[in-house]
């Protein structure tokens, strides 16, 4: 063979691996439906990953650096004490629909986070104090946003906002990231097709993303889940159960990843909500201080590590996982297992034990339900060791499993619960990303959410903390008044804090591109950068 026709075979061979590399559907499952599809009101995890994989945003948060990156905007500025920010945009871009993107949009969309009557759970990072933003645009590239307070770590906030445009038809469907919505089967699917319109391009040129399509598969079973990757229909897992990373690391080592401790949490919590369809003398337990730190005191949180993730996770202590090195509160004092201790608190309320059963002050045997999502079998074998270990201490635990939408809809709308466990995920490591769950306004304050005023002092304290954090730009100082909202937390128990589950994760070997991390989403965090290998292309 000449050296021309080697030439020529291998420029052959680098084509034909491009175009296998940049087509494909790559497949993965969603464990619930989205709850919206608009990106200011995203609360959920299906729906923030639709958010994440369609969503423009002005800066992104790198989540194997953890610094922020440049996107819509090419360069940003903080200034006045981090009241205001400053950002640079892009030219020419343009929404998917076509539609060119500029200042407008920009200046749109934040008026609309901002909007109190949108009750945005992403605007309430920005809330440090009342009052109105200020929005000056110059040109056709530059836009300052100034808020009343300073609020702390400014441009990190934005990796959360992706921006709509002011004037597409479309509105929120018209989108800026890599991919756009296409078809939403409920209880079934969505699918994604390529964003024609997407801006990037790879160092050779090529248009991003590589995948023609993403397709999220709704599946809440994560036993069907596993064995969708084994048969190779679904590419990827976010969130490995241990058993099931276990499992597929004997059949396929290389296909599976664990990231460490992750930033996310699994808690149970009970409905202090004083409307909720509840008899008043069980929500007079629930909000007892003491009968939540007995109930805290009797779980056996080493064995939830043990046996139910595989020792792939660790007891939880608060809201902050260890992994998150600056905001953890290493002063907190690790959870007892210590029933002892549980019913003394409980007789130190007014609960007696009679036969067995622990009873009130009245002679109420103490029984409640606990609600959790069906399918995850993680939750639901924690649920019966809760059970199990409440009964010790003579309180009947009944578990309830429910499909994820009925689930939301208690939580949020009828509150017709007792107990619930469900899992935080986390996307931001500042304290911001989480103003919603701890105001008392918020609407993800999940024991009793949306106050008009705190019900509790402890709550109002916890309203003055979060506050004074956000709008102070010291880290020191931002610290110590963040450990107090974790002291009191860890001392109200608003949420029994279980585990923190590792970031565990599957990659089929045909996916090129993913680098699990941590920070979710884990796998698929430089999704325009994925790729899928076909068959032919392995040969």
């Amino acid at each position: 063979m000449s050296w021309k026709s080697l030439k020529q075979l291998i420029a052959f061979c680098a084509l034909a691996l491009a175009q296998c590399l940049g087509q494909g559907e790559l497949h993965f499952c969603l464990h619930a439906d989205p709850k919206t599809f608009h990106p200011l009101l995203v609360d959920d995890d299906a729906s923030e990953a639709i958010r994440y994989l369609t969503g423009g945003v002005l800066v992104r948060l790198n989540r194997r650096s953890q610094q922020l990156e440049p996107e819509l905007a090419t360069s940003w500025k903080i200034s006045e004490q981090s009241r205001s920010i400053t950002f640079t945009l892009r030219r020419g871009l343009k929404f998917s629909d076509g539609t060119p993107f500029g200042v407008e949009d920009v200046a749109f969309t934040m008026r609309s986070l901002m909007d109190p009557a949108l009750h945005s759970p992403i605007g309430d990072a920005f809330r440090s104090a009342p009052g109105e933003i200020r929005i000056k645009t110059v040109g056709k590239d530059k836009i300052t946003i100034t808020f009343p307070a300073p609020v702390a770590e400014l441009d990190k906030l934005f990796d959360q906002v992706a921006v709509m445009s002011a004037y597409s038809s479309l509105k929120e469907r018209a989108v800026l990231g890599p991919f756009v919505l296409a078809e939403y089967k409920p209880g079934s699917f969505v699918a994604l097709k390529r964003n024609v319109n997407y801006w990037k391009v790879d160092s050779s040129g090529r248009r991003l993303p590589y995948l023609d399509s993403v397709y999220l598969h709704i599946q809440q079973n994560r036993e069907l889940e596993l064995s969708r990757f084994r048969r190779g229909e679904i590419q990827i897992i976010n969130g490995l159960d241990g058993e099931y990373y276990d499992r597929l690391q004997t059949q396929s080592p290389s296909e599976v990843f664990d990231a460490g401790p992750s930033f996310d949490s699994e808690e149970m919590w009970f409905n202090q909500v004083p409307t909720a369809p509840i008899p008043a003398y069980k929500l007079a337990w629930f909000r007892s201080t003491e009968f939540r730190q007995a109930i805290s005191a009797a779980i056996n949180r080493q064995d939830i590590v043990r046996l139910v993730f595989n020792g792939h996770a660790s007891p939880a202590v608060g809201p902050v996982s260890p992994a998150n090195h600056f905001w953890f509160d290493t002063n907190l004092e690790a959870h007892s297992f210590d029933t002892g201790v549980a019913l003394r608190l409980l007789l130190r309320n007014g609960f007696h034990m009679s036969v067995g059963v622990l009873r009130d002050a009245q002679g109420h045997a103490v029984e409640f339900s606990i609600v959790t999502n069906s399918g995850n079998k993680a939750r639901e074998r924690m649920a019966v060791m809760i059970q199990q270990d409440l009964a010790s201490i003579g309180i009947k635990a009944t578990i309830l499993t429910l499909d994820f939408p009925s689930l939301i809809e208690r939580m949020t709308r009828s509150f017709n619960y007792e107990a619930c466990l469900l899992g935080l995920v986390n996307m931001d490591l500042d304290p911001n990303s989480q103003m919603n769950i701890w105001l008392s306004s918020g609407e993800n304050h999940q024991w009793n959410p949306g106050q008009k005023s705190p019900a509790t002092p402890w709550e109002a304290e916890i309203d003055r903390l979060m506050r004074a954090q956000a709008s102070t730009t010291e880290p020191a100082k931002r610290k110590r008044l963040f450990n107090r909202v974790q002291e009191i937390v860890r001392e109200q128990e608003p949420f029994i804090y279980l585990v923190h589950k590792n970031a565990l994760s599957a990659v089929a070997r045909v996916v090129r591109g993913a680098d699990p991390v941590a920070l979710s989403p884990q796998t698929y965090w430089q999704i325009d950068r994925m790729s899928l290998i076909t068959e032919r292309a392995t040969r």
